[in-house]
């Protein structure tokens, strides 16, 4: 990887990072222990210097953590949330752990935001519910998830147990159908300090900021949502098609 000698060192640093963290997220390093620098820049053909730098970035990133004695491990379990299919988090880590949910916050509203009124498509004054909980995997914060609720929906999700379940079940069970699709969009934000306190992170920390728009199978809106979601636990993927252009 080192064999352009031309190219500035920062830049090596960066090209090995990326590979070693989608390394570290396809969980290449079961026991969660990276080999040495010597090892790591023979098998990536980097320098000393190059491997060293790659591995502060990773640092800086709260992905790995380095000690005297005892090397360089990864930092915390990071876990996949597809995109390609509409799950809730807590269906989609099924079998990685323990889910809790707190619910800090789940009442009507009487009247909506404009903006959120607007995605929901109904008139503001129609009022609706808003939820916000704090996830926990195996005790340590995940994301923080509020939403929006139609009334008619909210209510019903308002009497469900908000602590346990998913708030896509409590809908399709309130609904008595299946939800039909969402459209997403992810950004990448420094948290706030407010939201770092509750995410166990330090202010200004990267999060993923997902903003999901969640409709029933018939296509009525229901479901408002923006979740932000610790950079260091949870990778985004998904699986693309190549179809015919636009």
């Amino acid at each position: 990887m080192d064999h352009h000698v031309g190219r500035p060192r920062a830049e090596r640093a960066r090209q090995l990072a990326d590979v070693l963290r989608q390394q570290i997220t396809d969980g290449a390093f079961a026991d969660g222990v990276l080999p040495d620098e010597r090892l790591l820049g023979r098998r990536f053909a980097a320098s000393r210097n190059a491997v060293r730098d790659a591995l502060a970035l990773l640092c800086r990133e709260g992905l790995i953590t380095r000690r005297r004695g005892v090397g360089t491990t990864v930092a915390l379990s990071k876990y996949g949330h597809g995109l390609d299919r509409l799950t809730g988090l807590a269906e989609e880590l099924t079998g990685r752990g323990t889910v809790t949910n707190e619910v800090r916050a789940a009442a009507e509203v009487p009247v909506l935001p404009a903006a959120i009124a607007a995605r929901l498509e109904v008139p503001a004054e129609a009022g609706g519910v808003y939820v916000e909980r704090l996830r926990r995997l195996d005790g340590l914060p995940l994301s923080l998830d509020t939403s929006y609720l139609t009334a008619d929906i909210g209510r019903a999700v308002l009497a469900g147990d908000l602590a346990d379940r998913d708030v896509f079940g409590l809908i399709e069970e309130a609904a008595g159908s299946r939800l039909g699709r969402a459209e997403v969009a992810v950004h990448a934000v420094n948290a706030d300090p407010g939201t770092a306190e509750l995410l166990g992170i330090e202010a200004g920390a990267a999060v993923f900021a997902l903003e999901r728009l969640t409709r029933l199978a018939d296509g009525r809106p229901v479901d408002v949502e923006s979740i932000r979601i610790r950079a260091d636990r949870m990778t985004l993927r998904s699986t693309l098609h190549r179809g015919e252009p636009a």
